[in-house]
């Protein structure tokens, strides 16, 4: 039976080299794979989805305004096996209900990939919509700097400062953000601590 999957993590915790695993896996049994990525992410181009391994495919760019129902029977009806979202935060509610549709009628399994809260531990509206619906919630565990499970994306100003204001959608890697548990979050803002970013030294 179809289910609607999502799994989350903090950043670097690698949703999206999983996301281009999975589909490489399903591939390979030859099942048709449809892979998608909201269009606010652009970091690595519009149509190409890379993890920081390196692992890349080219991918099919979702607009807000994009019905992903509508677009599904368009373009993919007969000719797709499993659907893979990657930055899954980004879809609007009404996209993930969307979703949710081709799941339960027409048995297309849907595995959504991203991050479940912003920078101010804020559940993006995609994935809430997600926790609320979806058949199956897993975390991608990763660590903070101490050694904790890393749960919130810190986003860091150039002097190395947690940012606790501002737009709720900053694209950024490694440049901007670090996974950290909430206890060195904390700390951090409560110390004006400077956080040295990961390959940064």
């Amino acid at each position: 039976m179809a289910k609607l999957y999502f799994k989350y993590g903090a950043m670097g915790s690698s949703k999206t080299a999983q996301a281009l695993i999975t589909k490489y896996n399903y591939e390979e049994n030859n099942l048709r794979v449809w892979l998608l990525k909201p269009d606010a992410d652009t970091r690595d181009g519009r149509h190409i989805l890379r993890s920081r391994i390196g692992l890349e495919a080219e991918v099919e760019t979702i607009p807000p305004e994009m019905n992903v129902w509508e677009r599904f029977r368009e373009t993919k009806l007969g000719q797709c096996d499993v659907i893979i979202v990657d930055e899954c935060q980004f879809l609007t509610e009404e996209q993930v209900d969307q979703l949710r549709a081709i799941v339960n009628e027409q048995g297309i399994p849907v595995m959504c990939f991203g991050l479940r809260t912003d920078f101010q531990t804020r559940l993006f509206p995609g994935s809430r919509r997600l926790m609320e619906i979806a058949d199956t919630i897993q975390e991608i565990k990763t660590i903070c700097d101490c050694g904790a499970k890393a749960t919130v994306n810190a986003r860091i100003d150039g002097q190395g400062h947690i940012i606790t204001q501002g737009e709720q959608v900053v694209l950024g890697g490694n440049d901007s953000y670090i996974a950290m548990c909430h206890k060195c979050y904390i700390r951090g803002i409560r110390e004006h601590r400077v956080i040295c970013l990961h390959g940064q030294h």
